[in-house]
């Protein structure tokens, strides 16, 4: 009796890391916060536990596969951070983890948002809303965009937004703009409290920032 329930303990833990998810797995919660309830540890990288709200699913697939540098400057886990312009993207995944990795990102969710329009603006529009980009909410000081040329242009100590269109969901950028505190407290994304249509036109002009508009 006593063999069978050695047997058995030493079964259950060599089963463990099957049953694990693969992000638990590829120890993704060293670097990334993925549940919501973790506030106390500071993180190197940045919050994955609203990843299923905020990224595009394809989007994702690739950047695990063939990763890029989305934040120029580094992650900032503190308000005094110091800029690191030197910081290698992502570490790569097979194609198998990635669409793994990224079926369980995409299962973490913390809010349900109100679907954003998709009617496309129009050229005034898109170019009054690019002034105010720039101008008078100031973000091209902290982000990359894309100018009305197509040319990339703007700071880098926020994440570049020149493949914003593609890489976001919309529901979540018009979440984020209207309250980031929803998703994060610590963060340098100011909340500008914007108009609901001010708001709709940000969300609608920050997805037709995509690479393949780049000249």
């Amino acid at each position: 009796m006593k063999t069978l329930t050695t047997l058995l303990l030493c079964g259950l833990l060599f089963s463990a890391p099957a049953n694990a998810g693969v992000l638990e797995d590829k120890n993704c919660g060293s670097c990334h916060r993925l549940k919501v309830e973790d506030t106390e540890t500071i993180f190197t990288g940045p919050d994955l536990h609203y990843a299923g709200n905020k990224f595009q699913p394809e989007w994702l697939k690739q950047f695990l596969i063939n990763p890029e540098v989305i934040r120029p400057a580094g992650f900032v886990t503190d308000p005094g951070f110091l800029p690191k312009t030197d910081l290698p993207p992502h570490a790569s995944s097979s194609e198998e983890d990635a669409n793994a990795l990224a079926k369980e990102l995409m299962g973490l969710k913390i809010s349900t948002s109100t679907p954003v329009t998709s009617e496309p603006l129009t050229k005034g529009l898109r170019a009054k809303i690019k002034y105010q980009f720039e101008r008078t909410f100031g973000c091209i000081s902290c982000h990359q965009s894309l100018n009305l040329a197509g040319k990339v242009r703007g700071g880098i100590s926020g994440p570049s937004l020149v493949n914003a269109g593609n890489r976001l969901q919309a529901d979540w950028v018009s979440d984020w703009l209207k309250a980031p505190e929803t998703y994060t407290a610590k963060r340098r994304m100011p909340n500008y409290k914007m108009e609901p249509a001010t708001l709709d036109q940000f969300t609608r002009f920050l997805m037709t920032l995509k690479k393949e508009n780049i000249k």
